[in-house]
């Protein structure tokens, strides 16, 4: 799969796209979501910052919004964890 730095790189940029299809809707509430790691399992770590931390709405944000965006797009992610998420 991507086990190139070049092939990280694109899969990180990849994953970032993803996330800016999200974004917008994130920073209108305050927060945001930033990439923590992808790991060699592919899974991608997350971390909701700003009111996203806290909002009782983050749970279905992850669920409908960032995780479907990323599996939908990048298929070489396998799972998509919120590292902060209650």
């Amino acid at each position: 799969m991507c086990t190139t730095n070049t092939g990280m790189q694109d899969l990180y940029a990849r994953v970032e796209a993803a996330l800016e299809g999200v974004r917008p809707y994130l920073i209108a509430d305050g927060g945001d979501v930033k990439i923590q790691e992808i790991d060699a399992d592919f899974t991608l770590k997350v971390e909701f910052i700003g009111s996203c931390g806290t909002c009782p709405m983050s749970t279905m944000t992850f669920k409908a919004g960032i995780e479907d965006a990323v599996l939908r797009n990048v298929p070489e992610i396998k799972k998509v964890i919120a590292v902060n998420l209650n």
